[in-house]
């Protein structure tokens, strides 16, 4: 019998049904059909407390049949400390975007985690060295894991050195990460000893000023700037960003909440000094990399055109495992 209602997936059932792999294929075909105009185009609204922010971010794509998904999320980053609970929070409601009915209600935070590291690891197919085999992760939370998770998919990494303000984080970090993909994953204190070093940097940090600069990105390195997902929070010197080839998710977020946001702010950058958005790039619109020895800042704020794919993704799966639970709201 066909199910009908309004599904509500936790987070172990996302868990148990988004992997990896697929959701990078899931992103990587989103940022297609964005370039193609097979979406609604995403937006987004923040609201701003003492603590920590609320980010609601929407988009409807055009698959087997028209969502839409509108994801709320909680970003507190204070919360483990202050009260064992994680940064981010949040459900993704999807909806099907030609009748207006609600689908499915999704725990975010596995999504979240999963579809941004996709999305780096889409950019970094596509525009970091094809050797690239080094990579400096700076900042060794949850994001950290995730994005050495999608690296290891789409380049043959060898080495990995993680940098944390916490050097106990680097280390348990470096400890089970060397555990699981079976490479070489060392904790070092400082950005100046792990970022020259390496063909790919990520910062995935919760930084409010920058904290890499030009001085530690050697010639033809991918740096993706993950953690300025609003206005107050930076990660990327704008002389880094005037001085490489600027990638984006969504030019118009990314000039608004991004590091290029600071960027123009700053006076180094306008928004047509952006070489590309990365639809444009995985659609083959314009070329990414131009030589070996071009730096490549990929700006990524996170899209809920990622979202709705990876929420769809999850919806279809759970239909065919008959997993969740189905509503009538």
């Amino acid at each position: 019998m066909k199910r009908t209602g309004t599904l509500v997936l936790s987070r172990a059932d996302v868990s148990a049904l988004l992997g990896m792999d697929e959701c990078i294929h899931a992103v990587e075909s989103a940022f297609r059909a964005h370039a193609d105009g097979r979406v609604i185009a995403p937006a987004v609204l923040s609201s701003h407390t003492d603590n920590g922010a609320f980010h609601v971010k929407v988009a409807g794509l055009e698959l087997e049949r028209p969502f839409y998904a509108a994801k709320v999320n909680a970003n507190f980053p204070g919360n483990e400390e202050r009260f064992g609970l994680p940064t981010i929070q949040g459900v993704i409601a999807l909806f099907d975007a030609e009748r207006g009915t609600p689908l499915a209600l999704l725990d975010s935070i596995e999504i979240t985690g999963i579809r941004t590291a996709a999305a780096t690891a889409v950019a970094a197919k596509y525009l970091a060295l094809p050797d690239a085999d080094t990579v400096a992760i700076i900042g060794c939370g949850v994001q950290g894991r995730w994005h050495l998770r999608a690296l290891s998919r789409v380049r043959p990494l060898r080495s990995v050195l993680a940098t944390d303000l916490s050097s106990e984080r680097a280390a348990v970090f470096a400890e089970d990460m060397s555990y699981e993909l079976g490479i070489d994953v060392r904790a070092t204190p400082t950005i100046e000893e792990a970022a020259p070093a390496s063909a790919i940097v990520v910062t995935c940090t919760t930084a409010r000023r920058h904290l890499l600069g030009a001085r530690h990105v050697r010639p033809g390195a991918f740096v993706a700037g993950v953690g300025a997902d609003n206005p107050g929070k930076q990660e990327l010197d704008p002389a880094l960003m005037a001085g490489s080839t600027v990638v984006v998710d969504v030019l118009e977020q990314a000039a608004a909440i991004g590091d290029l946001h600071h960027a123009i702010d700053a006076g180094a950058m306008a928004m047509n000094d952006v070489h590309a958005e990365l639809s444009d790039v995985v659609s083959g619109r314009i070329k990414g990399r131009s030589s070996d020895d071009e730096v490549i800042v990929f700006d990524s704020t996170g899209t809920a055109l990622q979202d709705v794919a990876a929420a769809a993704l999850v919806y279809r799966k759970a239909l065919e495992r008959r997993m969740g639970k189905m509503v009538e709201l």
